[in-house]
């Protein structure tokens, strides 16, 4: 165990303040843990993202005491689907355990709000330090951080029982404990950009499957298209690959390009609408890494690859699994060192598959039908007319339903997900 540079210490060391890492950061600093944030970047900065979120977002932030309701979030009211040949408009599913509509707030500006707000719970928040590595001790535990710190790249040691990374895809602690992501799990890739668009507006956030004047094509799928209004004169844009291995190679940027010269040149989703460059992202999904928990390092977010397979969506996931590690870490450090404290520790990794596992194996099945282009045809017609079965749809990806005290969906839903078994 050799610590290098300036030595600092905390109860709790978040790495990375993204949507799991704030999270994750306002949770132990609201039960009184000593806990600091490092995030190698300074607010506000960019995120590939769809900006979207659902109302298990919208409940997840909530749950952080975050006011939804002020300046700044923009309401959306479902999604216009687009499928089969037929476009359709779905309201989110009105529900007693979920807000009914999403929100949209661009990732620059939703990062530095939940880092700012973990702060003001009494987190220490310290930007511009990369981690490089962990602190191990003689067992091969790790009781720390290495890092470089401000523009001089100073060394800094951080010391801390536990250490929560929420890193994302990168994972560089966990891949120094030989945690690896599983490559047999599904990895999807997101391009986005920003338009001037007289689309911002729109209540319903579009999401296409025909990508072509012709359908869904084995070059598009499994994936989709997206429009996003942002309510600033701008629309995020955007097209997804849910699952590279079943991916045919085909030029993701050119599947996007072609797919927006179908729109009229009046929506404003053109090239010389465009607003900053195009950026992709890998989305890792099915809780693709894991334990998340072994030997003072617990994992949150995109690091423990929490992205819901059946959309793509990974805020919601990710600022849930940052409260589930901050319950088991502030539960674990209120125990002496021993057995004891590693059994609370443990228990992390079960209920995150317990609460997320079963609904990603769904995923996983969802994404082997998406692939078929004449199964995503013939769903999305048929399901399209019928208002009741594109509810239950929505509800099903988007993980959103009453369970045994919901109504007839509910409970079919509640019956499908218990059957399943967790990833």
């Amino acid at each position: 165990m050799t610590e290098r540079g300036t030595v600092q210490h905390a109860d709790v060391v978040v790495v990375g303040a993204g949507p799991a890492g704030s999270s994750a950061a306002w949770h132990l600093a609201s039960g009184g843990v000593d806990v600091a944030v490092l995030e190698k970047a300074e607010f506000p900065r960019e995120k590939v993202c769809g900006d979207g979120l659902t109302p298990r977002g919208v409940q997840a932030l909530r749950d952080m005491g975050v006011d939804t309701s002020a300046p700044g979030w923009v309401r959306r009211r479902g999604l216009r689907v687009h499928g089969g040949g037929r476009v359709a408009e779905v309201d989110w599913p009105r529900l007693d355990s979920w807000p009914d509509h999403g929100l949209v707030r661009t990732r620059r500006e939703l990062d530095a709000l939940l880092a700012a707000h973990a702060q003001r719970s009494g987190a220490r928040l310290v930007t511009g330090t990369t981690v490089t590595g962990p602190l191990l001790d003689d067992a091969g535990r790790v009781v720390g951080v290495h890092g470089d710190a401000g523009e001089d790249r100073a060394p800094v040691t951080w010391r801390a029982p536990l250490v929560v990374s929420a890193e994302g895809l990168s994972g560089r602690l966990a891949k120094s404990l030989g945690l690896l992501r599983r490559t047999d799990r599904p990895l999807g890739v997101a391009l986005r950009r920003y338009a001037r668009s007289r689309r911002s507006d729109d209540t319903y956030l579009d999401i296409a499957f025909d990508l072509t004047a012709d359908g869904p094509t084995r070059d598009s799928l499994p994936g989709y298209g997206w429009i996003f209004g942002m309510g600033d004169g701008t629309a995020n844009v955007g097209y997804g690959l849910l699952d590279t291995r079943r991916g045919t190679g085909a030029d993701r940027r050119a599947i996007l390009r072609r797919w927006l010269d179908t729109f009229p040149a009046a929506d404003g989703l053109g090239e010389d609408d465009a607003v900053g460059a195009l950026r992709g992202a890998g989305l890792p999904m099915a809780l693709s890494r894991g334990p998340a928990y072994t030997r003072g390092l617990l994992l949150a977010g995109d690091a423990a690859g929490t992205v819901n397979p059946c959309n793509g969506e990974g805020i919601s996931s990710a600022i849930e699994s940052g409260r589930m590690a901050a319950e088991a870490a502030t539960a674990a450090l209120a125990l002496p060192e021993g057995a004891a404290r590693e059994a609370a520790l443990h228990r992390y990794p079960a209920r995150l598959r317990a609460e997320l596992g079963r609904h990603h194996r769904l995923g996983l099945g969802f994404l082997a039908l998406l692939a078929r282009p004449a199964v995503v045809r013939l769903l999305a017609a048929r399901g399209l007319r019928r208002p009741a079965q594109a509810d239950a749809a929505l509800r099903l990806m988007g993980n959103l339903t009453d369970g045994r005290d919901g109504d007839a969906v509910d409970r079919a839903l509640a019956v499908l997900l218990r059957l399943t078994p967790a990833t």
